[in-house]
């Protein structure tokens, strides 16, 4: 097999946080607390769980927006965690993003043209003002809107149709990975699945790899090759779409898949209902992160913390419930 595009190792992001009284009390957000994961190129990993999982700060500390606390961020067999400056540029080009707001990710004040142009003079990829052109146009055409519309403003274009001049600026610097970071989430239903028909035949045209954070399982299972599920700053279960969908292993993704409708009409899936709310992320729960919500927590469960191990040939799992499964079945 070759090596994957992008290798995520041990990845943590602590926010400190002033608290008590005049804020001399230091504490800590752990929003990210211990993530590994990889894509392959040409791969869709979808990353899943709440809000306020963690899942939008990977795709951040990814895009380096801010420092890592530890682990590691590799890209092509280098590490761009702690990436000096000069190199990072260069980096910059292979990944880009497609932000959660269509509106507030454009310049209001700039037109289209200079907003996909933007990026193309930057990482100097046009060696002439034709071939500028040429470049601004034709990526109009690729994410299908009208080149008329290049002298337009952002809020002259609906909500789906931002989107997609969002998707033409990532694709301007001609990167290898791009992450969506909730790329569908304000948009309507119907025009979710024009966005995610467009990104799935960019991927096939390109030979995109493609982060996707979502919280909108229906729209990842259509969507995806990968599916990692994350909980209060951890990953617990990683595995290809038709194992996740089909028997999912951790008792959170159960209760995950639970909440889907299904496409059949009148079919309903028996809902699994978590009982309390996601801990802090300041005082995350000691050993196992999902125990004080879990419907199968034991005592192990309270004390140690699970181990993302092997569930089967491409699926891992954290839990100690699969652990002890292989020596009950005996």
């Amino acid at each position: 097999m070759s090596p994957p595009l992008l290798q995520v190792n041990d990845l943590k992001k602590h926010f400190p946080v002033k608290t008590g009284l005049f804020g001399r009390k230091s504490e800590f957000v752990y929003a990210v607390d211990g993530v590994s994961f990889e894509i392959a190129r040409g791969e869709t990993l979808s990353l899943v769980g709440e809000s306020g999982c963690g899942k939008s700060t990977v795709g951040r500390a990814i895009l380096r927006l801010f420092d890592i606390t530890a682990g590691q961020v590799i890209l092509d067999g280098q590490r761009i965690d702690d990436a000096h400056p000069s190199t990072m540029r260069q980096m910059r080009r292979r990944v880009q993003v497609v932000f959660q707001d269509p509106f507030s990710s454009l310049n209001p004040r700039m037109r289209v043209r200079d907003i996909l142009a933007e990026p193309i003079r930057n990482f100097g990829l046009a060696k002439s003002a034709e071939d500028l052109e040429v470049r601004v146009t034709s990526l109009m055409d690729t994410v299908r809107l009208p080149r008329e519309a290049l002298n337009r403003r952002p809020h002259e274009f609906s909500g789906g149709q931002r989107q997609r001049i969002g998707i033409a600026r990532a694709l301007a610097a001609e990167p290898e990975l791009i992450v969506c970071d909730e790329a569908v989430s304000a948009l309507d239903v119907s025009v979710k699945a024009q966005i995610v028909n467009l990104l799935q035949d960019l991927q096939r045209e390109f030979g995109l790899a493609l982060l996707f954070i979502s919280h909108d399982l229906a729209i990842v299972e259509h969507m995806t090759h990968r599916v990692a599920v994350m909980y209060l700053g951890k990953i617990v279960e990683v595995a290809p779409r038709r194992e996740i969908f089909a028997a999912p292993r951790h008792p959170y993704t159960r209760a995950l898949l639970s909440a889907v409708p299904l496409p059949e009409p009148g079919a309903q899936r028996n809902p699994i209902i978590l009982k309390g709310d996601v801990p802090s992320p300041i005082n995350p729960p000691r050993g196992c992160r999902f125990h004080t919500r879990c419907p199968l927590v034991f005592d192990r469960c309270r004390i140690e913390e699970p181990v993302l191990r092997a569930a089967g040939p491409e699926q891992l799992v954290a839990c100690h419930l699969e652990e002890a499964a292989p020596a009950t079945s005996g």
